[in-house]
């Protein structure tokens, strides 16, 4: 028992060093993003659900934290602010399936053919749901949602989801090498390692687990590996349902994603548990709180049968390209950490970590971190008067 838990922690570590210098790289680019684009004007900019609204949506979403809990708080904050409910959610849907994080972690895990798979079906599953809310979305249910949302009721990471440090005088270039831009970037780093460490981390203490507990010849038969029009069938139905529990988001499930790939799951499948954090079971609850049982209900239909058409689309699209890999072969781990490009890497990009972090803990970032525990609005204005304190430091 010991030598298996031994096992199986080695082949955790092993993987979160095979992809650190990517996630490292994925967080700061993000950040850069965040401190460039303000959150002030999101709600104002998604008055309905045109495809003008939606588009803008996405891009919000793309541009903002892959934090799922983050995600699904600023959503409701927009929608409470005026925002169209559809247009909140395709918001929520691009802010974890649209980020760059999660592509270059695709690329460094599972190859560039997931990653385009995922950024071509990301809009497309947004397109689905958008469609099913025209069709299904009353204006009495929208009403009841509202009038839960207003009620305030706290989820996961509401300080995160409010905290807009970002720059808005000077061009592109100038907020981001400014003073106070390079404080927002060390900001809203720490904040989202903060916010996701602990996806990441049971992603991790899953994938190996599973890789070093479950036999292939398992998953083979429960993906229907041996039936190869039924397992693309099978794929993106059961992908969601492995997501939901599973409890990981973010990008937290990527390792997680790379060993069902090795197991045997379709392409489609692992597309469908990618794109299924949204719906695991915490969220699930959350949703509950936010918009009401019946609505968090509903939410989980629309939400899963958008996932799996959109998965399943991409499946034979990929496949009539010729762009679904043949080999199974996801790196999700190595035998053990060795002097090579990945151990270069990631001391690279942990030196770019360390001074981040030595410039948020010198510019106000405890006082931050209190603020997006979600304490209350009084301790929210405190954190704000350090950030700006400290702004220039």
């Amino acid at each position: 028992m010991v030598a298996a838990i031994g096992h199986a922690l080695m082949m955790s570590f092993t993987m979160a060093w095979e992809i650190l210098w990517a996630l490292i790289l994925g967080f700061w680019l993000s950040a850069i993003i965040q401190a460039v684009v303000s959150k002030e004007e999101m709600s104002r900019l998604l008055p309905d659900d045109s495809p003008r609204t939606i588009a803008v949506a996405c891009g919000l979403g793309a541009a903002s934290s892959s934090c799922s809990y983050a995600a699904v708080a600023l959503a409701r904050s927009m929608f409470r602010k005026g925002a169209n409910f559809t247009a909140a959610m395709a918001f929520q849907f691009a802010s974890t399936n649209l980020v760059l994080e999660l592509g270059i972690l695709l690329v460094v895990l599972m190859g560039w053919q997931f990653t385009l798979a995922e950024f071509t079906g990301g809009p497309l599953m947004i397109v689905i749901m958008v469609l099913l809310f025209k069709a299904f979305l009353t204006p009495r249910i929208v009403e009841a949602t509202r009038q839960q949302a207003e009620k305030g009721l706290q989820g996961r990471m509401e300080g995160h989801a409010a905290m807009d440090m970002s720059v808005h005088e000077g061009t592109i270039w100038q907020r981001m090498t400014s003073d106070k831009g390079r404080t927002a970037i060390s900001h809203f780093f720490v904040m989202d390692w903060v916010a996701i460490w602990i996806d990441i981390g049971a992603g991790l203490l899953i994938a190996g687990a599973l890789a070093a507990w479950v036999p292939n010849h398992f998953w083979q038969a429960f993906f229907l590996q041996e039936h190869p029009i039924l397992t693309k069938l099978w794929g993106p139905v059961v992908g969601p349902i492995v997501a939901i529990l599973s409890f990981v988001c973010s990008v937290g499930n990527v390792p997680l994603a790379a060993v069902l790939w090795n197991g045997g799951i379709s392409f489609g499948g692992v597309l469908a548990f990618l794109f299924a954090d949204l719906i695991v079971l915490p969220i699930l609850n959350i949703y509950r709180k936010y918009y009401g049982l019946k609505i968090s209900g509903f939410l989980l239909l629309i939400f899963y049968i958008s996932m799996a058409l959109a998965a399943l689309a991409v499946e034979f699209l990929f496949g009539a390209l010729h762009l679904v890999p043949q080999q199974r072969k996801a790196q999700i781990v190595e035998e053990a950490v060795r002097w090579n490009y990945t151990t270069i890497l990631n001391i690279v990009f942990l030196a770019l970590a360390m001074l981040l972090v030595i410039r948020f803990l010198r510019t106000g970032g405890p006082a931050m971190l209190r603020m997006m525990s979600g304490a209350g609005q009084q301790e929210h204005g405190h954190a704000e008067d350090a950030h700006r304190h400290h702004g220039h430091t």
